[in-house]
């Protein structure tokens, strides 16, 4: 159904190219840059953006208003909003299964769900070992052996902005959830696991710990055929108030991050709000500057090069040169 009130759609922020706000930091990034593409405001009017995921054979993408408790859709025939499930739980994070259906991560009844195709909810997981898990974050597929993957840090039982307020009756995991159903804890060891995606041949998991002290960091494993995990090691430092949120990975393993400012004394969003690109080994290579903090994002249009990106009250898009490794 439509919004009661109607969302801003304000289209290119920039005239001029290319686009100012489409900082380069090292000549790699000339490659991703199209000259006379303009960063996009696509609507506004949201609480808190998260969770953005592209449905190709729609034409829409889906994204979470988690304070408002909808998940909206944003058309690309037309470009309208609309309401597409409230209530929503507090949703989160998105994502398809490997049959094309939603995964989503709900914070106020602190589980991960399925939506089947004829719209039945199907519950995937909300406890392991008798305890409630806190509230399910991110989420994303592996393609080849259909195991869904997701962070479940503490952020919605935190007050009653995104959540209910609760205590927390395990530690900040990562889980994986098998084709078969089984659910395991991978990681309980960082504090705040945040956004997760694959390097383009899933040999590679990638992880934001956000609330890592002092910085937030970026890290990595190797991940197995048989979906173990191993040979941790540091990709990202933010090495200052960089806030990294959300990521998508791109066909070439380039890193493209959520980023804005942590809201320290003395941070300066100007310089840091928007998107942090980074090569697979984790040298900063560009740089997409938003007015807001950009909380996540993802690839899609009609040739997987745009760059939708959830930032704090808006929705903004990119045309790039390359395509997501996940559309």
């Amino acid at each position: 159904m439509p919004l009661s009130e109607p969302i801003d759609r304000l289209g290119p922020l920039a005239l001029r190219c290319p686009d100012p706000a489409v900082e380069v930091l090292h000549p790699d990034f000339l490659k991703l840059r199209l000259f006379s593409a303009s960063v996009e405001r696509l609507a506004g009017g949201l609480r808190w953006a998260e969770g953005p995921v592209w449905f190709g054979d729609g034409r829409f993408l889906l994204l979470s208003d988690i304070p408002n408790d909808r998940v909206l859709r944003w058309d690309d025939c037309s470009g309208q909003v609309s309401v597409f499930r409230q209530p929503s739980n507090h949703a989160n994070g998105h994502a398809r299964d490997a049959q094309g259906r939603l995964l989503s991560c709900e914070h106020l009844t602190r589980r991960v769900t399925r939506t089947e195709h004829d719209g039945r909810i199907t519950v995937l997981a909300d406890r392991f070992d008798g305890a409630r898990l806190n509230s399910p974050n991110d989420i994303t597929c592996c393609r080849r052996d259909g195991a869904v993957w997701f962070t479940d840090p503490d952020f919605g039982i935190g007050g009653h902005w995104e959540g209910e307020p609760a205590a927390p009756e395990r530690p900040h995991g990562v889980y994986r959830i098998d084709a078969a159903g089984r659910l395991d804890c991978v990681i309980d060891d960082l504090a705040g696991p945040n956004g997760l995606a694959f390097s383009p041949d899933e040999s590679v998991l990638y992880l934001i710990e956000s609330r890592a002290a002092p910085h937030r960091r970026l890290w990595a494993w190797d991940h197995a055929a048989d979906g173990l995990l191993s040979n941790r090691r540091l990709i990202v430092d933010a090495d200052g108030p960089g806030a990294l949120d959300g990521m998508a990975v791109d066909v070439a393993g380039h890193l493209w991050c959520g980023f804005g400012s942590n809201g320290a004394p003395g941070a300066e969003p100007d310089g840091l709000d928007g998107v942090r690109v980074f090569s697979p080994e984790g040298r900063p290579i560009g740089h997409i500057h938003l007015p807001e903090r950009c909380a996540n994002l993802c690839f899609g249009g009609a040739k997987g090069n745009r760059l939708f990106m959830a930032a704090s009250h808006s929705l903004y898009a990119l045309h790039v040169n390359t395509t997501g490794a996940v559309r």
